[in-house]
């Protein structure tokens, strides 16, 4: 564990606050009300570390009041460093590293020049054993379980199908007359367990006695930023508090405070039991009312200005959405967060690494997406970033017998670039695991739409490289994150699958979205489904900010039957993608290709030529059909080079759950918008 955190057992920290005047714990007990309050509350001075001038830190044996088991509100007191407020009045903040947060306790107001915005949240922690302890406002803890009993059962990254779910919309409510998102960690934890209710609301009957992921198959979850944002019910790039999970979404209806903490372990750790992974999305590039603004803002955070000779160098093209821009470039001698020594310092890329030991340690997550390295724009960090979150992994599953080639399969940190040869470039010089590749997206909606790309030389090419990502300069498949459609439903062919159909005219989706989804679920990649795709869920709100960020997943579109047959459909081909051997490897052949009369026909060959672990699939993008009339030499659509099969085997067709008899092997009748995917398959 790094050692500022160890330090964080029993004190109080403040890393890098400016020291005029010195640094004030303020601390006590919260007292609900209307508006509640801090009673019992001390000022402490913060004591500067007789090592280092740059931390200032208290024992909690020097604070009297703490009791056994108490949970404790606090703020730090310091002088504002904003350089967008000229008054640089002493205010309170939220302990930048806090473990939990609470916003029903907000700081004192700062005086003229300020505002209800710069009323920051109170940080808590219990008290119990000498010791600090993330806690939430009730005392709850983390749900403790041995998960090293859990991590060699989890799939490794080349075995891997995420789900990609904003938390908050795992529940639809209204708010205003308005359908919006209302969902909460315990709600997420109702699609994982049976057992588990959910909370904002219940009595969809799609999802009464039953676990909507465990159904589906997948086998990693990623959540939208889980840290705490000041945003209300959103997606959570705004982040606020890196170490904290978000207030609302451990905050359902008629809970009286936030039980983030504890719910989010909870669910972490139900997946886990359950053989599903837990990856987090952090965003990294900006951060918005981030209590190191006021702490120490010139360190950490870049200033926006319109005069020249006074732009920031790190600036440069960066978008900062509303929020701070990190400063990752800056380095000075100082506090080393880590290793406890000191040296030269990146004050910004140290609070990142150690809010993600923080995440690793204490949560469990095992895998990460980097949001938006443009607005990073430090590869350098991103390099660091990952080699530094692999070592803690190690670390903690050194704590069991696997190997260190079975630990590293189990973790991934993926980095969104939008760039195909940025993305290409940062794998290749290993800056980071693997990349978003947005490119499967824009190839697989036009090829269900009868398109080239014209990026590529012809359909062909379109489809090889679609299902091949090595053909696109990857060498493992654990290297891409492929997908049909992503979080991000704004802008031109971005929304939803089903409305992308809609907007294109056309009318029969469910062959073409199942047709998306064998190419997504057979190609070399990591799939990953956006919640709700995976039964054609469409818009309700607007493709737009904000709307497009409150419009939760409806899942009682589960009850309509054709999106229930799909959900099966898509289901069948998760299964398969998280067991067979042929899809956790590279190995890729496109063995027929057939253009003539209209056609656009393609197979492909997963896996090994003539073994028991060969894939084959027999893809049809295209209106065309054979001729109607099963069992008829008109009907059947022959597949040349069609592989052998070992002796005693037989053809099983995945989608349908049928065997195939011998004599049907690569000659089946092929209808519009429709894959066929086959497997060897012992006799019962």
């Amino acid at each position: 564990m790094s050692h500022l955190l160890v330090l964080k057992q029993n004190h109080f920290v403040l890393w890098r606050p400016k020291t005029d005047p010195v640094p004030e714990l303020v601390i006590g007990v919260l007292q609900p009300g209307n508006p509640c309050t801090l009673v019992e509350k001390e000022e402490l001075k913060l004591e500067k570390h007789p090592e280092f001038p740059d931390l200032w830190v208290l024992h909690v044996s020097k604070i009297p009041q703490l009791r056994e088991g108490g949970v404790y509100h606090y703020f730090f007191r310091v002088r504002d460093t904003n350089p967008y407020k000229s008054a640089h009045a002493l205010i309170e903040i939220t302990d930048p590293m806090a473990y939990g947060v609470d916003w029903r306790l907000r700081a004192t107001h700062a005086g003229e020049g300020y505002d209800e915005d710069d009323r920051d949240p109170s940080s808590i922690i219990m008290y119990s054993g000498g010791l600090l302890i993330p806690c939430d406002a009730g005392g709850e803890t983390a749900m403790a379980g041995d998960e090293t009993l859990t991590i060699s059962s989890l799939a490794p990254n080349n075995r891997c199908v995420i789900y990609e779910l904003p938390t908050s919309w795992s529940r639809e409510g209204e708010q205003g007359g308005k359908l919006i998102d209302v969902g909460s960690f315990r709600d997420v934890l109702s699609l994982i367990q049976v057992e588990a209710r959910p909370v904002n609301f219940s009595g969809i009957a799609a999802l009464e006695n039953r676990a909507h992921l465990q159904e589906l198959g997948i086998n990693a979850l990623e959540l939208n930023p889980p840290a705490d944002s000041w945003v209300d019910r959103q997606w959570g790039y705004a982040t606020s508090n890196y170490f904290a999970p978000d207030w609302d979404l451990g905050k359902p209806f008629g809970n009286t405070w936030s039980t983030a903490t504890s719910d989010l372990s909870r669910l972490i750790t139900t997946c886990h039991s359950h053989g599903i992974r837990f990856f987090v999305d952090m965003a990294m590039g900006f951060s918005n009312r981030c209590p190191l603004a006021n702490l120490n803002f010139t360190d950490f955070l870049v200033k926006e200005t319109e005069i020249p000779e006074e732009v920031d160098p790190e600036k440069g093209s960066r978008q900062n959405w509303g929020g701070d821009l990190f400063k990752y470039g800056f380095h000075t001698n100082g506090y080393h967060p880590e290793s406890g020594m000191p040296g030269d310092i990146y004050p910004a890329r140290e609070f990142m690494k150690t809010q993600l030991y923080h995440w690793i340690n204490h949560y469990h997550i095992d895998g990460v997406r980097i949001d938006s390295v443009k607005t990073v724009s430090n590869w350098d960090f991103i390099e660091d970033f990952t080699a530094a979150g692999r070592s803690r992994w190690l670390l903690r599953c050194s704590e069991t017998e696997m190997t260190s080639e079975t630990a590293n399969s189990r973790f991934l940190v993926v980095a969104e670039i939008l760039d195909d040869q940025e993305e290409k470039e940062m794998v290749r010089q290993k800056r980071t695991d693997g990349i978003w590749n947005d490119s499967f997206k824009r190839r697989i909606r036009h090829a269900i739409l009868g398109c080239n790309l014209n990026e590529d030389d012809g359909f062909g090419d379109m489809i090889r490289k679609m299902i091949d990502s090595r053909r696109l300069g990857y060498s493992d498949l654990s290297q891409v994150v492929n997908y049909v459609g992503s979080h991000d439903v704004e802008g031109y062919q971005n929304e939803r699958l089903y409305d992308f159909l809609d907007n294109n005219g056309i009318w029969q989706k469910q062959e073409r979205i199942q047709l998306a989804f064998t190419c997504l679920l057979t190609a070399v990649g990591i799939p990953m489904i956006l919640a709700g795709d995976e039964f054609a869920d469409k818009h309700d709100l607007k493709v737009l900010h904000p709307e497009k960020q409150m419009d939760a997943v409806n899942f009682e579109r589960m009850a309509i039957p054709w999106r229930a047959d799909l959900f099966r459909y898509v289901a069948r081909l998760v299964q398969l993608r998280t067991s067979h051997p042929a899809l956790a490897q590279n190995e890729t052949e496109f063995f027929h290709e057939d253009f003539t009369d209209n056609r656009r026909v393609i197979a492909w060959l997963r896996g090994v030529r003539g073994t028991a672990e060969q894939l084959v699939v027999v893809a049809n993008f295209s209106d065309w059909a054979s001729s109607p009339g099963p069992g008829t030499i008109e009907a059947e659509y022959a597949v040349p080079n069609w592989p052998f099969l070992p002796k005693g085997m037989h053809w099983r067709e995945v989608t349908q759950e049928r065997d195939v008899p011998g004599e049907w092997a690569g000659r089946e009748p092929l209808f519009p918008w429709e894959a066929k995917v086959y497997i060897p398959a012992a006799p019962a």
